[in-house]
């Protein structure tokens, strides 16, 4: 039994040393894909590049859940993220606070990159973590262009996130009732906004803007 035993291993042993050793020639997967995202955070579009060429995960992931597109969008990065999308880059990829590309860069009006990220198969109905769609959280911030684009694109203006408000809301109750915010009320309504729908109190779009005071809002709902 003993003579067994040794004849066992002896042939465990052989067939160990026959496996290949492992390539230090080129650098491994995990350490272009380590390239990549630290590429991205820096923005250099070049060391991007390099780093898929050197065979990176496109859509892997780093720090807070980012994939390497999504942290390009985050420092607006414009040459590095154009770099990822082409190459294929999930744009609706989300982080761990339920940020993608298209939806960071609609919130925050980094309109080159959104425009990239909807030419590339953008999720329109995606939405983040407060439930709403890229179109709600660009209106609270009076982003008149990029709330054209996403209008224009077809996000629907009338989703209702999970605080009971459109993007009319927001832009009303969020912002300051400056011309930006007037431009975009007026943006929405022309792009569908129904100014008859209203927040979790049950008050309408016209009645949040009439009790702060934003007389120019009252004026562009009543058109």
């Amino acid at each position: 039994m003993l003579f067994a035993a040794a004849i066992a291993v002896s042939t465990l042993l052989a067939a160990a040393s026959t496996d290949p050793a492992p390539s230090s020639e080129e650098p491994s997967v995990s350490e272009a894909t380590r390239d990549l995202l630290d590429a991205a955070t820096a923005g250099d579009a070049a060391a991007v590049q390099a780093a898929l060429d050197a065979g990176a995960d496109i859509d892997a992931r780093g720090d807070a859940g980012m994939t390497a597109l999504v942290t390009a969008t985050k420092a607006n990065s414009v040459d590095a993220a154009r770099l990822l999308i082409e190459a294929g880059a999930d744009v609706n990829a989300k982080d761990d606070i339920q940020d993608s590309a298209y939806l960071y860069a609609g919130a925050r009006g980094h309109d080159e990159i959104l425009q990239l990220t909807l030419d590339h198969g953008a999720d329109l109905a995606s939405t983040n973590r407060f439930g709403g769609t890229a179109l709600i959280p660009a209106s609270e911030r009076g982003l008149l262009s990029t709330v054209r684009i996403l209008l224009d694109a077809g996000v629907d203006p009338n989703h209702v996130n999970n605080l009971n408000w459109t993007a009319l809301h927001e832009a009303i109750v969020l912002g300051d009732g400056s011309r930006a915010y007037v431009d975009v009320v007026r943006a929405l309504i022309d792009g569908g906004a129904d100014v008859t729908i209203p927040d979790g109190d049950g008050v309408v779009p016209r009645d949040l803007a009439a009790s702060r005071g934003y007389d120019a809002i009252v004026a562009e709902i009543d058109r």
